[in-house]
């Protein structure tokens, strides 16, 4: 290892000061000692995160092969209630005051949707809550159903600002306090509500608009297609689907063997969101959602967005360090300056990215007239050019 690369890691613990004398250390190593404070990072992280390869390579180590079979593959094959309630409620029941440490007062775990990279969090996510809302063509007085709410915000803004009666589905019971809570301070309580619901126990209604954002990929790539038939029996037979997915890119039209994907991805499954093994490439969502009897309609890869989200969240979490340490400690903040840091970047080189998809059932009778007037884009409207 160069001398200019070994001075971006302070050794703290002399029973790993080998792993940084000589070459290359495999980012997995690096993480696991730097989150348990083996290793210090002086200096801008984020700078640190930038330059990485000057420090760390992509290969796989035991704990990989190991994390694979005990944990990984047994979630991806059983995706049971029991499984999915323990795991859900472990990540988004850890406490309203840590995720507002980063998500900010909007309290939305989704990607915003950018105008220009110096756009705020909250315009970001304002303008994102508006664009699903015009993308479903909402009208006053639809039933309109949110799977997978997190903490009801865009139900409440549907349902305020839209006139639909909305209801969102969340496993989290914090989420589910709170986005009852936020309706009713919006004054919203007669036409919003979020439901404490495993997403298989909704009950069997019919919805004028559904919609989910970045749920599914906890429902888990063995049971998608059976997700994707429930969402198409809820559905009026005239009503539209929204989709936001997390994915990854693919190779010739496969998932890629991109080493640093990979174990980026492993790193995420074991630390961030266990079970979520449904963020694919693009071909396997649509494939799954026609054979359901879905027809895509438009699909829109908002990954750049993603990124510059991320990077706002990772300045909400930097700047509530002290409150996040006193109260989770130092572990619970370096795993989370890890993730969104490195996340930032993952997402800005194509690694993984980010899915708009709006959809309807693939019915002869559906009127596919309401395309012509498309979505009302308010400020991405672009001025025609005419031949002379």
């Amino acid at each position: 290892m160069t001398q200019s690369a070994a001075s971006k890691i302070l050794v703290r613990h002399p029973s790993v000061a080998a792993r940084y004398q000589h070459g290359k250390t495999p980012i997995t190593h690096l993480i696991e000692d730097y989150i348990h404070e083996r290793v210090d990072i002086p200096g801008d992280f984020r700078d640190f995160i930038r330059e990485r390869v000057q420090v760390a390579e992509y290969s796989f180590v035991g704990d990989h092969f190991k994390f694979l079979f005990s944990h990984f593959l047994p979630e991806v094959l059983i995706h049971s209630r029991a499984q999915d309630e323990r795991i859900g409620k472990a990540h988004y029941d850890r406490g309203n005051d840590f995720f507002s440490w980063f998500l900010g007062p909007r309290m939305i775990y989704t990607s915003g949707f950018f105008q220009s990279p110096e756009d705020t969090l909250e315009e970001a996510q304002d303008r994102k809550m508006k664009l699903v809302c015009e993308k479903l063509q909402l009208e006053r007085g639809e039933r309109y159903l949110d799977i997978g709410c997190g903490w009801g915000t865009l139900v409440a803004h549907a349902a305020r600002d839209y006139g639909v009666d909305a209801t969102g589905i969340t496993i989290a019971e914090k989420g589910t306090e709170y986005g009852n809570a936020q309706i009713a301070r919006l004054g919203q309580s007669a036409t919003a509500r979020i439901l404490n619901k495993d997403y298989r126990d909704i009950p069997n209604q019919t919805f004028d608009k559904i919609s989910c954002l970045e749920m599914a990929e906890h429902v888990g790539v063995r049971k998608f297609q059976a997700f994707m038939q429930q969402v198409y029996g809820l559905l009026a037979d005239d009503g539209l689907f929204y989709l936001q997915i997390a994915g990854l890119r693919a190779k010739k039209g496969h998932l890629g063997f991109h080493m640093e994907d990979l174990v980026w991805g492993l790193f995420m499954n074991k630390y961030i969101f266990p079970g979520a093994d449904a963020s694919m490439p693009l071909s396997f969502v649509v494939e799954n959602m026609e054979k359901a009897g879905f027809e895509i309609h438009s699909v829109e890869n908002v990954g750049i967005h993603y990124s510059l989200t991320i990077s706002r969240w990772y300045d909400n979490w930097m700047a509530h360090r002290a409150q996040v340490v006193k109260t989770y400690g130092e572990w619970w903040f370096r795993l989370w300056q890890v993730f969104l840091g490195w996340s930032v970047h993952i997402a800005a080189q194509g690694s993984s990215t980010c899915f708009q998809v709006v959809a309807n059932k693939n019915l002869d009778g559906f009127n596919r007239m309401r395309w012509l007037s498309g979505v009302n884009l308010g400020e991405r409207d672009l001025p025609l050019k005419r031949s002379a």
